[in-house]
């Protein structure tokens, strides 16, 4: 599929399309990991976070487009676990999107951002058994880096995630990455 893609920095309107790519990409990628009832109200929660999360404006949160249709969101900001390593919490892609390069665009506009901000580092958490994200950030540079842990979304059941790294190059800024 050709198009054009934007890449841009959401802003305070922003917070419904945020809620949308969340929302659907969950219910697409998320469905068979909880109980009907707990992801029921996960999703309505994931489409009504982001007011709150623009208004916060502690991190940064990125919007994608193809063709001025708002398809993917990234949320990064410093690490709370690694000292001067960025970490990516969110990274979401509607359904609709997937199979563009839409991702594509976002990750790359994403980890320039990152470097900008004097990160040399950025990680970022995954289901295990999400093989398609999975593949997409292997794809985009990042390495599995033997972390595993267990996340509670909330219904106390906690899933299984694999960490990914990637360490930027020192000796070309303009260079995405090396591993």
């Amino acid at each position: 599929m050709t198009g054009v893609f934007t890449v841009f920095q959401a802003s305070s309107g922003d917070g419904d399309v945020l809620g949308e790519i969340h929302a659907e990409s969950w219910k697409a990628a998320y469905a068979g990991f909880f109980p009907q009832e707990f992801f029921d109200e996960a999703v309505r929660h994931r489409r009504n976070k982001w007011h709150g999360v623009l208004a916060e404006g502690e991190d940064t949160v990125m919007l994608a487009a193809l063709d001025g249709r708002r398809l993917a969101f990234s949320y990064f900001g410093s690490s709370p676990m690694r000292l001067e390593s960025a970490e990516i919490f969110g990274f979401y892609g509607h359904p609709d999107g997937w199979g563009t390069g839409v991702a594509n665009a976002l990750m790359t506009a994403s980890l320039h951002r990152i470097r900008e901000k004097g990160f040399r580092r950025v990680h970022l958490w995954t289901l295990r058994d999400t093989p398609q994200s999975r593949r997409f950030y292997a794809k985009s540079g990042f390495m599995e880096s033997g972390a595993v842990r267990g996340h509670d979304f909330g219904d106390g059941n906690p899933i299984e995630q694999v960490e990914y790294e990637l360490i930027f190059r020192l000796s070309d800024p303009h260079t995405a990455l090396e591993c």
